[in-house]
């Protein structure tokens, strides 16, 4: 399921970057900042997939497993590629080093015999050793000509392939074929410490080999694959891409016939979970409470309903409403039977949907990527580390963690790190080059900047003495009238607040409701109240909002900031999150004016273009953390026309020193120095607050009950070919389910 606030195709799709001119971030010394346990880490939830021995499995027939939509592309390669084009590359092409469940990349026996660096001086050289029955759907072996041509597509040397990346490519020599095909030796011009990150996806040649076929021989076809599945069809119109095995698989036949993928809305996955239409389906917080809640039903057979239709019938009211459909008064009786049948039907429609959602559950972990808090440095108030900082220490990370994370009863531990998270091998708490929550430390830095309490009180000029002052009161009525007009819109005002009091409301960020515009964006029905000014509202006993004396300002002019938050019902966590955010910003005189958006405009239109003071979205794990990291956090480079070339540094905050790591990082081949790097460059990126992790994002599956090795897969990819069913026939089968 995907999820607003995450970059579309970013899992491995994370581009090479340019750099921004913001000097040296004046901070305290670094050194020792982090936490002082080196220890390895345990992952913060475990996967969550019932593990089963393959003996266990039954061989034959078909999963329905829901994406958002049919991609665009299967070219994993491509700007337009999506977390479906992963999943489905995932069961039909090589990948040579997948992600463990310890976030880690292990060499896969399926395709590989070995793979290491052979050489580091002059040059580094990788030697691949590939299985011998390794081979295409087409027959072909597995070989040289493959990496060959995969090294030329994506090198960047022939704009004529239209590639969305090119990291660690650029920095090949040249690949020979060693004593056979394959044997593939890869010699580099440049150190590369994250060369196990290439080639995996592994596409035939006959895709590589040319820009015509790159570009769009793999769109909406495969013709040649080799995983355990091959692709037979793919039918947007019917939102369907169906895979079955692929009889030339050389390893572990895989235990389904066919694999379905379903095109299913995130805000319809409910409905088709209930229709049977899908048997796995990535899920929402509401969705996941009415599996749980169907497990507990009881109804029928004439048991009192635990909840739904007919819940609140008390025996009284049922045997006056037998009574009645029962007595001598017709037209009452043929009124009440009327009533008794439309709840007798209700009832038995909800407990069908209760009886279909219990063959279902949830399945449950961390999604290995991480929700943060941006904050845009490129111009304004966010342009001072000094007010970045100030914000970053004002935040109560861990009650933000728990209000996403606890109702799940998942753990809600911040991430300590920008580049690795809990249980991968680089985790290292960096948060301490920040500091904790502060608010004095808070208050200071902002005062430091400038920024103090009645600083947005602008001075008043009517100060000249004499007849000065006398003529600027002429036309003025005296003391004690009062025009009409006047009187009649004082009248309404009062009326307006005593309304607002008795209602127990403001608009967050102000002092009385309505005195700032709404951001003139769309609002939803949950933010409006009768009568009144649109706005986050906070309910009746919060603490009132600092008066304008105690607003922060600078000169006259307040600390406002636009904090943009994505409006549709998916997005209901990142909301929740937003206005928590709001009502800590609120207590030390930071004003904030909320703009809720479309859910398809949100990224694109606003995080992206830099149209924004604070937003809130999420960036993927990853185990190439010198490789993939390096793009969201470099400088952004000024551009011939004054823009700034940004990459995915949408914060636009970014140092030469935390380049220099990166770069640093990326060229170490000894694995324990380059994450030593990486650590230092984490600890500079937390000091620059341009980013502040918040919560590892909820992983919640719906999952027919009878499967097995599939689920919340956490850091994991899935090992397609042990994907099943445990029963004799499969719930989600066409005897039982609607496909």
């Amino acid at each position: 399921m995907s999820h607003v606030g995450v970059p579309r195709g970013t899992a491995r799709k994370r581009r090479s970057v340019a750099l921004l001119a913001t000097g040296v971030l004046t901070i305290p010394v670094l050194a020792g900042c982090t936490s002082d346990s080196e220890s390895p880490t345990s992952a913060a939830a475990p996967q969550d997939i019932a593990p089963a021995s393959r003996d266990r499995v039954t061989d034959g027939s078909t999963l329905t497993w829901a994406i958002d939509s049919v991609p665009a592309t299967l070219n994993a390669f491509q700007a337009d590629a999506d977390s479906a084009t992963t999943r489905i590359t995932g069961a039909l092409l090589p990948s040579l080093f997948p992600m463990d469940a310890k976030g880690e990349p292990r060499l896969n026996p399926d395709y590989l015999e070995s793979a290491k660096v052979i050489e580091r001086e002059p040059k580094q050289v990788v030697l691949y050793k590939l299985d011998q029955q390794a081979v295409w759907s087409d027959g072909r072996e597995i070989g040289a000509p493959d990496f060959v041509a995969q090294w030329r597509a994506l090198s960047g040397k022939d704009s004529a392939f239209w590639t969305a990346r090119n990291a660690g490519y650029e920095r090949i020599e040249k690949i020979e074929r060693g004593k056979d095909d394959l044997q593939v030796r890869v010699t580099f011009s440049k150190p590369y410490a994250d060369w196990r990150s290439l080639f995996s996806p592994l596409y035939p040649k006959e895709v590589t080999g040319s820009p015509g076929t790159f570009n769009d021989g793999a769109r909406a076809t495969l013709k040649n694959t080799a995983g355990p599945f091959r692709l037979r069809s793919v039918n947007k119109p019917r939102g369907t891409v169906v895979l079955d095995r692929n009889p030339r698989w050389w390893g572990d036949e895989a235990k389904l016939e066919s694999l379905v993928f379903r095109a299913v809305e995130p805000g319809k996955r409910a409905d088709a979970l209930t229709d049977g239409t899908v048997d796995v389906a990535d899920i929402d917080p509401a969705t996941a409470n009415s599996i749980a809640m169907a497990a507990r039903y009881r109804g029928g057979n004439g048991q009192q309903p635990v909840h739904g239709p007919g819940a609140g019938i008390t025996p009284a009211a049922a045997l006056r409403s037998w009574a009645l459909a029962h007595g001598s008064d017709e037209e009452a009786a043929e009124t009440a039977q009327a009533a008794r049948e439309k709840t007798r039907e209700a009832v038995a429609a909800y407990a069908a949907e209760q009886k279909s959602l219990r063959g279902f559950a949830v399945r449950k972990s961390l999604e290995p990527s991480y929700t943060q808090l941006a904050l845009n440095g490129e111009s304004g108030p966010l342009s001072d580390d000094r007010v970045r900082r100030a914000i970053a220490r004002t935040l109560n990370r861990q009650e933000l963690a728990d209000v996403v994370l606890k109702p799940l009863g998942l753990p809600a531990k911040p991430p300590g790190s920008h580049l690795a998270l809990a249980g991968q091998p680089g985790y290292k708490d960096g948060s301490g080059a920040l500091g904790e929550q502060d608010t004095k430390e808070a208050q200071a830095l902002l005062a430091d900047a400038g920024w103090t309490p009645g600083g947005a009180v602008r001075r008043t000029e009517d100060t000249k003495a004499g007849s000065e002052a006398e003529k600027k009161d002429e036309g003025k009525k005296p003391a004690g009238e009062k025009d009409e007009k006047a009187g009649d819109e004082k009248t309404e005002d009062t009326e307006e607040d005593k309304a607002s009091r008795e209602d127990g409301a403001y608009t967050v960020g102000d002092d009385k409701p309505g005195s700032h515009a709404s951001g003139g964006s769309e609002v939803a029905a949950q933010d409006k109240r009768p009568g009144g000014p649109t706005g986050a509202y906070a309910p009746a006993g919060t603490a009132a909002p600092a008066s304008v004396k105690d607003r922060l300002g600078k000169g006259g002019k307040p600390l406002s900031l636009r904090f943009v938050l994505p409006s549709g019902p998916g997005s209901q966590s990142l909301r929740t999150v937003g206005e928590k955010i709001v009502e800590m910003l609120d207590s030390i005189g930071i004003s904030t004016q909320v703009t809720k958006v479309a859910d398809d405009s949100y990224f694109k239109d606003h995080i992206a273009s830099g149209d924004y003071d604070l937003a809130l979205y999420s960036w993927p794990a990853t185990a190439y953390p010198a490789t993939d990291g390096r793009p969201i956090f470099a400088k952004p480079e000024p551009a011939t026309d004054g823009s700034l070339l940004v990459a995915q540094n949408y914060t636009r905050v970014g140092s030469d020193h935390i380049d220099q790591l990166f770069d640093r990082a990326v060229a170490e081949l000894d694995a324990n120095a380059s994450r030593d790097l990486l650590k230092q460059a984490d600890a500079r990126i937390w000091a620059a607050a341009g980013s502040i992790p918040l919560y590892q994002r909820p992983q919640l599956v719906a999952v027919d009950k009878k499967l097995a090795n599939i689920g919340a897969f956490g850091f994991a990819a899935p090992r397609y070919e042990d994907i099943g069913f445990t029963g004799r026939q499969a719930a989600g089968s066409p005897a039982n389910r609607k496909k």
